[in-house]
């Protein structure tokens, strides 16, 4: 069940969506941000899309383009991301992930590692359609070696999504996992890949739970001294969305803004791609592990417009 923080009557859904056309048009010109944040986060994704739809066919331009030329920055990239389509905002960021110089790797293992099977699958069918080339193809073509085959795996969407837990298996799992890394001198990648990126949750709880046992230590802090950089990364993030997908997001929230600077690119796009989905769970992981509310975070570390609508997208403090 989605516990997020945006939702809309459906019974208020057809006269929100009427009364947000009219005030859309009348302070689009001179813009005032304040009704732009009081309207679209009142609507699901759905209903902005229903917007787009009834701006066009009433005035007869595009509203995301009228949005772009009288927003600008961060705000606008937000605003923006509100008005896109679930999965078509996943592929226009992985693009951006791999687009020009250099590559958001963070993004790439961000989207890959916490979608399901059929998001993946949209995912994949859109991006093809939008770009005309697979993603795999830029993944391929933009990342290397054992990373590459990491996102290249999850890519396909294809992990076991039943429940069904072999405990022998689970043991073997876990066996094989310590061979393939504590036991040996060097590490066997590929096994960590293969049982990580397609076993299902259930089975791999299980197995953190025997590696234990055998290991003497956890999985996290095995993958974190057998290997480093982007494929450390990748594999950590496989098994903190498996252990718990809310806290994942909720640690990627706060290393995006503790410290000097802040990560909009991540910030932005955890707020807006989960605020429908487990943003509650996000800000109770959040409290949990910080001792501070997200809420607070985003307050102290934003501002203007821009803190404004990521503070509705939180939903409120803690």
């Amino acid at each position: 069940m989605a516990n997020g923080t945006l939702w809309t009557r459906p019974e208020h859904a057809s006269c929100s969506c009427a009364s947000s056309l009219t005030g859309f048009h009348s302070f689009l010109p001179g813009t005032d941000e304040d009704a732009i944040i009081e309207i679209l986060t009142k609507l699901n994704v759905s209903q902005r899309q229903q917007v787009l739809i009834t701006y066009k066919s009433s005035i007869g331009r595009d509203l995301i383009d009228d949005l772009k030329s009288e927003l600008s920055g961060n705000f606008e990239r937000v605003i923006v991301g509100m008005m896109t389509p679930t999965t078509m905002y996943d592929v226009h960021e992985l693009r951006r992930a791999m687009k020009g110089a250099g590559t958001d790797e963070g993004c790439l293992i961000e989207i890959l590692a916490s979608r399901t099977n059929e998001e993946i699958r949209r995912i994949n069918e859109n991006y093809k359609l939008q770009y005309g080339r697979t993603l795999e193809e830029d993944i391929v073509s933009d990342t290397s070696s054992m990373f590459r085959r990491v996102l290249v795996s999850l890519a396909t969407g294809n992990r076991d999504e039943g429940t069904y837990v072999d405990d022998a298996l689970a043991q073997q799992d876990a066996q094989c996992l310590y061979e393939a890394g504590e036991k040996k001198w060097g590490t066997d990648e590929v096994q960590f890949m293969a049982i990580l990126c397609t076993r299902n949750r259930c089975h791999l709880l299980r197995v953190f739970d025997a590696y234990r046992g055998i290991a003497n230590k956890d999985i996290t802090d095995s993958i974190k001294s057998e290997m480093s950089g982007d494929l450390e990364d990748g594999l950590l993030a496989v098994v903190k969305c498996v252990r718990n997908k809310p806290a994942y997001f909720a640690e990627r929230l706060y290393k995006s803004m503790k410290g000097l600077g802040t990560d909009d690119n991540t910030l932005i796009r955890v707020m807006v791609s989960r605020s429908e989905i487990d943003m509650l769970d996000i800000r109770r992981e959040f409290l949990t592990m910080y001792g501070k509310s997200l809420y607070s975070f985003i307050k102290g570390d934003c501002s203007g417009d821009y803190r404004k609508v990521l503070l509705r997208l939180c939903g409120g403090e803690d």
